[in-house]
C-alpha cells in the first residue's frame, strides 16, 4: 500500500498566482514525473484559448470542459496543475480527490495580485485596475477556500520562491508517507 500511495498524482489547488503551473513544473521535474497543466489541457481540446472559451462559452461552459479533463487525468506518477476554479463545483473535488493527494498553494491577495500582474489572459480579472485584481482575488480565494480547504496539505506560498514551496510540499507529503 506504501508505494502505491507514493506513486499517486499530486494534484495542486489554490487561487490564481498561487504558483501552481511553477511549482507543478518544478515538482514534476523533481520527482521524473509528467506534469500537466489542467487550463492547458482545456484549451489544447477545445482548440481555442481560456479566454477564448470564456468568450464564447461563459464560464459555465469553461468549468464544464474543465470537469471533463479533470475526469480523464491519469491517476498516478504526475503532477496536476489544476486552475484557480476547478474544484468548486462538489462533482470536481470528489474526483480530484479519488485522483491524488491534493496540495493546496495559497498566499495573500497582495501576493497573488503581485504575481498575476495586470491579469492580462485571465478573464475573472480583465478590465481592472490594481486595487480591483486585489479585491477580486480576496473574493475569489474567500469564495473558494472551503473547496480549497478539503486539501490533504496546504502551504502558505507568499513569500516563498518555486524552490522553498516544493521542499515544503515534499517534506509534507514524506510526513505523511506518500
Amino acid at each position: 500500500m506504501g508505494e502505491q500511495r507514493r506513486g499517486r498524482a499530486i494534484l495542486l489547488v489554490g487561487p490564481m498566482g498561487a504558483g501552481k503551473s511553477s511549482v507543478g513544473l518544478a515538482l514534476a521535474s523533481r520527482r521524473g514525473w509528467a506534469h500537466i497543466d489542467l487550463d492547458e489541457r482545456v484549451a489544447e481540446e477545445a482548440g481555442m484559448s481560456i479566454p477564448e472559451i470564456f468568450e464564447r462559452e461563459g464560464e459555465h461552459g469553461f468549468r464544464a470542459r474543465e470537469a471533463a479533463a479533470l475526469e480523464a487525468l491519469p491517476d498516478d506518477r504526475c503532477v496536476v496543475s489544476l486552475g484557480g476554479g476547478a474544484l468548486v463545483a462538489g462533482g470536481s473535488r470528489a474526483v480530484a480527490a479519488r485522483k491524488g493527494l491534493l496540495v493546496w498553494l495559497d498566499a495573500t491577495p497582495e501576493a497573488l495580485a503581485r504575481r498575476v500582474g495586470d491579469g492580462s489572459g485571465r478573464p475573472l480579472l480583465a478590465g481592472l485596475d490594481r486595487a480591483g485584481i486585489v479585491a477580486r482575488l480576496a473574493a475569489l480565494r474567500a469564495a473558494r477556500a472551503q473547496a480549497y480547504a478539503q486539501a490533504d496539505v496546504r502551504i502558505d506560498t507568499s513569500d516563498l520562491g518555486v524552490d522553498e514551496v516544493c521542499a515544503r510540499v515534499e517534506d509534507a507529503l514524506a510526513e505523511a508517507g506518500r
